[in-house]
């Protein structure tokens, strides 16, 4: 279920695992959505996962994408800022799923 969240996260906007973790009824379990998602390199298909990070915009999870800059690459690649680790302008580039997903296909 947290990939097919992650996978509505549209380029150039982020979230963080808790508003995911939120979404999914499962509000205290952001280091579960964190495991789903490093787990998501095993996938059939592209789950953007460089789209996801902590609840500061810091890029928490980088070092789960075989390079240390490869998060941040892929995040500039689609327009987002990010200085020293952490999303410039977090706060505008959040995508709520709460607020963008009004029902999702299980």
């Amino acid at each position: 279920m947290v990939w097919e969240v992650v996978k509505n996260i549209p380029p150039g906007r982020v979230t963080t695992y808790g508003a995911i973790a939120n979404f999914l009824g499962a509000g205290s379990s952001a280091r579960m959505v964190g495991y789903a998602l490093n787990a998501s390199k095993y996938a059939n298909e592209f789950i953007p996962a460089h789209r996801v990070v902590n609840r500061n915009g810091v890029l928490t999870g980088k070092h789960h994408f075989g390079s240390i800059y490869a998060m941040e690459n892929l995040l500039r690649m689609e327009g987002v800022e990010v200085e020293d680790d952490k999303i410039v302008r977090f706060k505008i580039l959040f995508w709520d799923p709460m607020k963008e997903l009004s029902s999702m296909d299980e």
